[in-house]
């Protein structure tokens, strides 16, 4: 198996400049705010780590492709780099610190380009995690300073906390009924939202969480955290991975039960 270590690294490195970035805009008076096409806020700070990431890997991996939420897709080639410079910036552009940058490698292979790094770094919040392909996921403030991450072993419904980011996406797409079902049937459910969600199930705090509708820059990193974690990461159709348009993680004993409420 390849040893992914020393992209590993870089991909701190890619963070820890994004960190410095978008916590000296944070809750700044002045911050810019645009809207794009979509209806969704672009600040500044997205615009700012996200060049930055782009400057930083043109120099450390020239033949690597980038693919980055504000500026799309830049390179060919059979390695992938794919960014996410703000998750949450309507929690961002609010002052909430519930907000990360997602920093994910993907290599082509069968089924299409798939996550071999991943890095969540979520600095308002004093958190960081990431994984490698092969290697586990962690969480800490280095990788010399790192606790491994295990997906929780809870294996009933009746038992499970099911975490999410909105009702609104579930009704637009026609699955909130299917959705309502499944709060009813779990333990405990939460509105945490974005990349949140996925680091818990990584850690074990949470067993299912879901999204109707995402982009693959919101996903990458996230899913080869949860799958070195122990856990399962998939689209809502079961797919395995990110390339689905919307995804469900969990702690894999409950997988598939929460699909067929929501599929």
């Amino acid at each position: 198996m390849p040893d992914y270590l020393d992209d590993l690294r870089l991909a701190h490195v890619l963070a820890d400049v994004a960190d410095a970035a978008t916590m000296d805009r944070f809750k700044a008076l002045d911050l810019k705010v645009e809207t794009k096409p979509d209806m969704t806020p672009v600040s500044e700070a997205d615009k700012a780590a996200e060049e930055l990431i782009r400057g930083n890997l043109q120099r450390a991996r020239p033949r690597d492709a980038v693919l980055g939420e504000e500026y799309g897709i830049e390179g060919t080639g059979p390695r992938r780099w794919v960014i996410d410079p703000i998750d949450g910036t309507k929690n961002y552009v609010r002052g909430v610190p519930v907000w990360a940058t997602l920093i994910s490698l993907m290599e082509a292979g069968e089924g299409g380009y798939q996550p071999v790094v991943g890095v969540v770094s979520a600095p308002a919040l004093g958190r960081r995690w990431w994984a490698a392909k092969g290697a586990g996921a962690y969480t800490g403030r280095s990788l010399t300073s790192a606790s491994r991450l295990h997906v929780s072993k809870v294996g009933r419904m009746a038992d499970a906390s099911f975490a999410y980011s909105s009702l609104s996406g579930w009704e637009e797409q026609g699955r909130l009924n299917g959705f309502l079902d499944l709060t009813r049937t779990v333990w405990r459910t939460r509105g945490y939202g974005d990349f949140w969600p996925y680091m818990m199930v990584a850690e074990g705090s949470v067993d299912l969480c879901a999204e109707p509708e995402l982009s693959l820059w919101d996903m990458a990193a996230n899913a080869i955290i949860v799958t070195e974690a122990g856990g399962s990461f998939t689209g809502l159709d079961g797919r395995p991975g990110p390339h689905s348009g919307n995804a469900a993680a969990s702690n894999g004993l409950l997988h598939d039960e929460m699909l067929s409420y929501l599929h």
